[in-house]
């Protein structure tokens, strides 16, 4: 990988930016292993998706092929994830997911394997009264929009949030848990001053475990929640994936398994 401190020079009243040639670090391997099962749907197809860490100014992530991908549920019944040719994306299209039950996930590449455990976390459903706000946000000149969901009041979760929209060009991330909302009826916003009449925005819910909460926070702070968390390469953030033949060759990445609720909203 590579990290840089932009130099730039003023000239007039002109800025350029000067790419330095900075040493880039051996590549390291990224498995995305987020399994989402969306509420309403059999959560039978899955993808993961392998790549390696690049250069600081590449605007692509090299894509990783020849893997053997499976994940087992706790009966020991085996999905497989085969690879789109050529493209780094592993699908499964018979993935038989349930709520509370403890997977593992088992990647093989080039002599070496990499293993994680992670439970499917449930998540409630948003609710249908979305609220709009026209002069909303913190100067009440945005566009803002309220949704809500219930809290369930007998155990501890965390939640994530994607908010998608067509005034951004990346999806907007945040993670939260029920600390001091517990059994509440809880509430998010979303607001852009941008945003208009007709704008569609996509909102998904996720229900993720305590470790990948920790992780994620960790990944936003790194990447800036503001811009998207996979703009940059989150150098020093690792998730729950070991490599089990040299600990040392570490993945990045992280496996996930949540229930997920959709709803789009429509500005008004």
């Amino acid at each position: 990988m590579k990290s840089i401190l932009p130099f730039c020079f003023l000239l007039l009243s002109c800025t350029k930016v000067v790419e330095v040639d900075l040493e880039t670090a051996a590549p390291q391997l990224v498995i995305d292993a987020s399994i989402n099962w969306v509420k309403g749907t059999t959560g039978h197809e899955q993808k993961i998706i392998l790549s390696t860490t690049t250069g600081y100014y590449s605007k692509a992530f090299p894509t990783v092929s020849g893997a053997d991908i499976v994940i087992t549920d706790p009966a020991n019944a085996v999905f497989s994830f085969i690879e789109n040719p050529g493209t780094g994306e592993y699908i499964c299209s018979n993935f038989q997911p349930a709520i509370g039950e403890t997977y593992t996930l088992k990647v093989a590449l080039n002599k070496e394997v990499y293993m994680a455990t992670e439970t499917c976390i449930s998540v409630p459903k948003i609710e249908t009264n979305i609220e709009q706000d026209d002069n909303g946000g913190f100067g009440g000149d945005k566009v803002e929009i309220k949704y809500y969901y219930q809290d369930n009041g007998q155990e501890n979760n965390y939640y994530l949030h994607r908010i998608l929209s067509p005034v951004s060009v990346f999806p907007a991330y945040k993670v939260r848990d029920d600390n001091k909302s517990q059994g509440n009826l809880m509430q998010e916003y979303f607001s852009d001053k941008d945003l208009k009449t007709g704008d569609r925005i996509n909102i998904r819910l996720y229900g993720i475990s305590k470790r990948y909460y920790d992780y994620f926070k960790k990944l936003l702070t790194a990447s800036g929640a503001e811009n998207g968390p996979f703009q940059t390469i989150p150098g020093s953030v690792r998730g729950n994936i070991i490599n089990q033949t040299h600990p040392e060759n570490f993945a990045y990445g992280f496996f996930s398994l949540s229930e997920v609720d959709v709803k789009d909203y429509t500005i008004q």
